[in-house]
């Protein structure tokens, strides 16, 4: 079953100094229990296009539906059948996490005493059983994270959406989290994570979209999307002055091992086949052309290569 299906979505924002195309023809689909990350830099369009399939946000032209029901003609029965965490997280911080969790369910419908028994049930999976009754203000990040998913989870839902989950956390704090996301994939729940992270996409994700001006540039899962940058990654530090860059791209193009090449900032990024054995050769010719190598690196292609690759750009450093 489809969980999300969209059909040339978009959205133009307009003001005084013009119009600006947020989001441009995007077409996807989500199937039932898949973690389904939505990968792309600031500002590239992840948070509008959630906001528009969690009916937030009426989109300019396109057709949605979200757990089979259209999300401009039905926004009840979708918002009644999701789950949606936002960066900002939605608890009311001089509340304890209790009371936050219990006015979710009774918005919901739930009875008080329904209320009170799914919020004990939330606490106990998340851990925040010793945090239930103290105010949200007195929480960590990623204790509030965890509470968010509570919220977020109150009335069960078939499809979560988590955006920018883990931002601002320390490395145990998003690991704590990424478990939490992979719990509730075991448990059957469908979700949809928008993500500037690299990491975080390769390690939870079973397939993801990546997004860059509003359009999806390329979709598919983790493995496969890494599998089309063919062979290893020679990354090389130069000199950028007086075009050194350039001619070392040039000179090193002639060499029949060298697939593709790209240019970012100071660096040169090679793609090679049996990059162990072609390292000597690079340093050789460059040598050889008196071009001196500041540093050197040899990996194997990363998501990171295949926004490279689409966009020409490093999401590493868009996403700064």
């Amino acid at each position: 079953m489809a969980m999300i299906e969209t059909f040339d979505v978009r959205k133009t924002f307009r003001g005084r100094r013009g119009s600006v195309e947020a989001i441009r023809g995007v077409n996807m689909r989500v199937d039932e229990g898949e973690i389904f990350g939505f990968l792309g830099p600031n500002g590239a369009g992840k948070t509008t296009m959630m906001r528009i399939l969690t009916t937030l946000l009426e989109p300019s032209s396109g057709q949605a539906t979200v757990v089979g029901y259209d999300v401009w003609r039905e926004p009840g029965k979708v918002r009644t059948a999701i789950g949606y965490v936002s960066q900002s997280g939605g608890a009311e911080r001089t509340a304890t996490g209790r009371e936050n969790v219990v006015l979710q369910a009774r918005l919901y419908g739930a009875s008080k005493a329904q209320a009170h028994k799914r919020a004990a049930e939330l606490f106990s999976l998340l851990e925040l059983d010793a945090l239930a009754d103290r105010k949200v203000i007195t929480y960590s990040g990623g204790q509030r994270r965890r509470l968010d998913l509570a919220i977020g989870m109150v009335n069960r839902p078939k499809l979560l959406f988590l955006d920018e989950p883990t931002t601002g956390l320390d490395p145990q704090s998003r690991a704590h989290l990424w478990d939490e996301v992979r719990k509730l994939h075991n448990d059957g729940t469908t979700l949809f994570i928008t993500t500037h992270y690299l990491d975080e996409a390769d390690a939870l994700c079973n397939r993801l979209a990546i997004i860059d001006n509003g359009q999806i540039v390329v979709e598919g899962t983790p493995d496969t999307l890494k599998r089309q940058i063919a062979g290893d990654v020679v990354t090389l530090g130069l000199d950028a002055q007086d075009g050194v860059l350039q001619q070392a791209r040039t000179l090193l193009n002639m060499q029949p091992f060298v697939r593709e090449s790209q240019i970012e900032q100071d660096k040169l990024r090679l793609y090679v086949e049996r990059g162990e054995e072609a390292l000597p050769t690079i340093l050789h010719t460059l040598d050889d052309a008196n071009m001196h190598v500041n540093t050197i690196a040899l990996a194997r292609p990363t998501l990171d290569d295949v926004f490279l690759r689409q966009t020409g750009r490093s999401l590493r450093e868009t996403a700064n």
